[in-house]
């Protein structure tokens, strides 16, 4: 399973990516409406790309066939290696549709079930997000959903890609892992929560604690 990070900060992708551990990033209207209004759209994208390197999402804001096609074309124009996110409703299953044909990569966003999931599929959906925390919300079971999704598609044996999105903590991302996801996009608090445990910490300080000690009884050991 690989990890992108789920955001448009600048910082936080700057920060992860230099860690090793992503290979992408995925944006919507909400994360991109979180930072400073006074920054070109386009040039943020570009610059996300420039930090990231591999696979970045873009999301369209038509609700309408023609009108999301239209903002796709539009985005590949100036960005050709966008992948485009549609919202999972029909008139976006048909937006995907024609963008497959045209070999626009796509990520069909806001699935919250396995029958929404195959539809994105069949329209000719590259990825296929599955939003967990928003389902945890309403108390519904997210993995669970996430789990029969997956097993759907290892017995269809579909080629679409499952990412596992609206990732809340790091069980979730455990547990998309285990369900088989082939993507988790996640947020940078939460990424950033899952590389540390208290055990770590501790025995970094033991382990610094006692190479000082070492090097004193050295120093001494020297001067006798």
């Amino acid at each position: 399973m690989e990890l992108y990070l789920d955001t448009a900060n600048l910082q936080e992708i700057k920060e992860v990516s230099e860690l090793g551990i992503i290979r992408g990033v995925t944006t919507n209207p909400t994360l991109l409406a979180k930072e400073d209004p006074s920054v070109d759209f386009k040039q943020r994208i570009l610059e996300i790309h420039r930090l990231v390197g591999g696979h970045v999402s873009v999301e369209v804001v038509s609700t309408d066939k023609e009108g999301m096609v239209r903002e796709a074309e539009e985005i590949v124009e100036w960005f050709p290696e966008a992948t485009i996110k549609i919202p999972m409703i029909p008139q976006g299953l048909a937006a995907v549709k024609e963008l497959s044909k045209r070999g626009i990569p796509t990520n069909v966003t806001l699935v919250f079930s396995a029958t929404q999931a195959i539809a994105a599929h069949q329209a000719g959906a590259s990825y296929v997000s599955i939003f967990l925390g928003r389902l945890d919300d309403i108390a519904y079971d997210g993995i669970a959903i996430l789990n029969d999704i997956c097993e759907i598609w290892d017995v269809q044996g579909y080629d679409s890609l499952i990412i596992a999105a609206s990732i809340r903590n790091p069980l979730h991302i455990i547990e998309a892992a285990r369900a088989g996801a082939d993507i988790a996009t996640i947020p940078y608090n939460v990424l950033m929560q899952s590389l540390k445990n208290p055990l770590t910490d501790r025995g970094l300080e033991n382990f610094l604690r006692d190479y000082d000690r070492y090097l004193t009884e050295r120093q001494k050991s020297m001067l006798i």
